[in-house]
């Protein structure tokens, strides 16, 4: 069972949930995979709501492997997820939700915390 206070999701492949969660090592992974240099750049590059096939994949990729996983990204890819690609669009979707906050109002996502000033 997910634990969405810990930032735990699961996405249903051949109905059974396999856990996600986006830890701080998932999170770098993503940065560099996204080739960005901070958490609210990462953000941003979410909110932007433009995500490739291969960038949900990434996603989801992380997030099985932050919870325990060891599943590669072509591995990914080839998953049958319950509901298709909407299945999969939907659970990356949660999945960032519950790492970065729920959507606000109006359903605009809202923005990873920024780091306080020096």
């Amino acid at each position: 069972m997910s634990n969405r206070y810990r930032g735990e999701t699961a996405l249903m492949v051949d109905g059974q949930p396999l856990p996600m969660r986006l830890t701080l090592g998932a999170l770098a992974e993503l940065e560099q995979a996204f080739s960005v240099d901070s958490l609210p750049a990462l953000g941003e590059r979410f909110v932007g709501g433009r995500l490739s096939a291969q960038d949900i994949t990434r996603i989801l990729g992380a997030g099985l492997r932050g919870a325990g996983g060891s599943v590669s990204d072509i591995q990914v890819a080839g998953l049958a997820f319950d509901g298709g690609l909407n299945g999969a669009i939907q659970a990356a979707i949660a999945l960032l939700d519950a790492t970065f906050g729920e959507a606000g109002e109006g359903g605009q996502a809202t923005r990873p915390p920024q780091p306080p000033a020096r």
